[in-house]
């Protein structure tokens, strides 16, 4: 396992450049093309966290946790629980569903892809436009696919079925916020208590 949390990263190129070929060659279907390619488009936007420049968690870590290590609280194994089960199984089965059932099952994803996006530009704001690693895919890519994906396919759908996958999306971004902030960042605090005890004998 530990060779995984080191190197799942490293396969976001090619899954992205593989898999957008084929969705190109076999999807036809405009509306379901752009629910899948938003798996892809995060693939790419992981690239830029994680590989080009990379140094996420280096940032998240010392920007968003207050931490003076570059991989505490958030390591390189909670980055992959994190990313594993929702970018490379929960957002694919989201589009295989889609493909198969209807859109309304891959819908949450482009909500989801956006509200991640927009996490990025908050923290470059909020750091006194400091650029962080996902920040121009976020930019280019997640949020203005995920805007005209919403545009043209919400409207074939129902009202419930926009509001289930808007909620579903709000979800899936407050899961990740919620294990930042409400279980790493606490880990920081308990720490640096410790090594206040620790200068005090």
């Amino acid at each position: 396992m530990q060779w995984l949390y080191e190197n799942w990263m490293k396969a976001t190129p090619f899954l992205a450049f593989y898999s957008f070929v084929l969705i190109s060659l076999y999807i036809k279907d405009e509306f379901l093309f752009f629910i899948w390619l938003q798996t892809i488009i995060y693939w790419v936007h992981e690239f830029e966290e994680y590989i080009l420049p990379g140094g996420f968690l280096d940032f998240f870590n010392k920007h968003m946790m207050g931490s003076s290590g570059g991989e505490f609280p958030l390591s390189k194994t909670g980055s992959f629980w994190i990313n594993i089960p929702l970018v490379y199984i929960a957002m694919p089965f989201a589009a295989v569903l889609a493909h198969f059932y209807g859109l309304e099952y891959g819908l949450w994803t482009c909500y989801f892809s956006i509200l991640n996006a927009s996490s990025h530009v908050v923290m470059f704001f909020i750091f006194g436009f400091k650029y962080n690693p996902g920040l121009l895919a976020s930019i280019f890519l997640n949020i203005p696919f995920g805007i005209y994906a919403i545009y043209f396919i919400g409207p074939k759908l129902t009202i419930e079925a926009n509001i289930y996958s808007i909620i579903f999306g709000i979800i899936a971004q407050a899961s990740m916020m919620i294990y930042g902030f409400g279980f790493l960042k606490p880990l920081v605090k308990k720490n640096e208590i410790k090594e206040e005890e620790k200068e005090l004998y």
